[in-house]
């Protein structure tokens, strides 16, 4: 597995903070989002997300999700707003999912888990790039979207249909002109918290905006996710389920909420 760690009995979540300490720190992601303990908070602006879909580049997997890469050099796929103060590019979005339609998101809302979770990963451009962005506690913000069973979501489809071309680990193919609001819910009320990337590095550097809609999936797309594979072509198939991290101790940490 690349990096050295996964989703595995053997370098799976409970075995990363041997590589990476920072995984038992103060500011971990995910947690359980418990509703009644969530605080309101006026001052929560409404989220503005604008993406050009012409700077959509290309699908990888990964070996640990699949992802879209988005060219982030210029102003064209931003977040500003909500809890945020600048502007955010967006670099890229990528999915977690279960091995049946009960698990595979990585938050959880009152101890419920939903079949997927979306991540659209943005970096804040008062730093001259994303790695630098990724080291600094306000550099990084995600945009989480819960996706539940329900009908069918055409909006998906251009995303699932891209993944037979990437089955393999290390796959990757062209992947123009994608517009992810799309994938976004009717409604932007979220749920914020100081928080950490939900892989390694596991670095602490995210603020988290959970939405609190979800968007709808099929099971029969969920299948789709689950054909993708952890091991790249040639070597002994290793299905790619259950690539999400456990929530984390919410700690010294406040939750809030953009709606009451």
């Amino acid at each position: 597995m690349s990096h050295g760690w996964g989703y595995g009995a053997h370098n799976g979540p409970h075995t990363w903070h041997e590589k990476f300490p920072i995984a038992n720190g103060p500011r971990q992601s995910p947690i359980d989002i418990v509703t009644g303990e969530a605080q309101y908070d006026p001052e929560l602006k409404p989220l503005t997300l604008h993406y050009d879909p012409s700077v959509s580049l290309d699908i990888i997997n990964n070996g640990h999700s699949c992802q879209v890469t988005f060219a982030d050099d210029e102003d064209t796929a931003t977040l500003t707003g909500g809890p945020i103060t600048g502007t955010y590019r967006l670099k890229q979005f990528h999915f977690h999912w279960g091995s049946s339609d009960d698990k595979g998101s990585e938050h959880t809302v009152d101890g419920k888990m939903y079949p997927a979770e979306l991540h659209l990963v943005h970096w804040n451009t008062t730093y001259p790039n994303f790695g630098e962005a990724a080291s600094t506690s306000d550099g990084l913000a995600v945009v989480g979207v819960f996706l539940e069973i329900g009908d069918e979501n055409p909006r998906l489809q251009k995303v699932l249909d891209a993944l037979d071309a990437i089955k393999g680990k290390g796959a990757q193919t062209l992947f123009p002109d994608f517009d992810p609001t799309i994938l976004l819910p009717s409604t932007l009320e979220y749920w914020t918290y100081d928080g950490s990337l939900t892989t390694p590095p596991l670095l602490e550097s995210v603020t988290w905006i959970v939405c609190k809609k979800s968007i709808s999936v099929s099971s029969a797309q969920m299948e789709k996710f689950r054909g993708l594979c952890f091991s790249a072509e040639g070597e002994h198939e290793y299905c790619m389920v259950d690539n999400y991290r456990p929530p984390q101790p919410l700690k010294d940490r406040k939750v809030r909420t953009s709606s009451a």
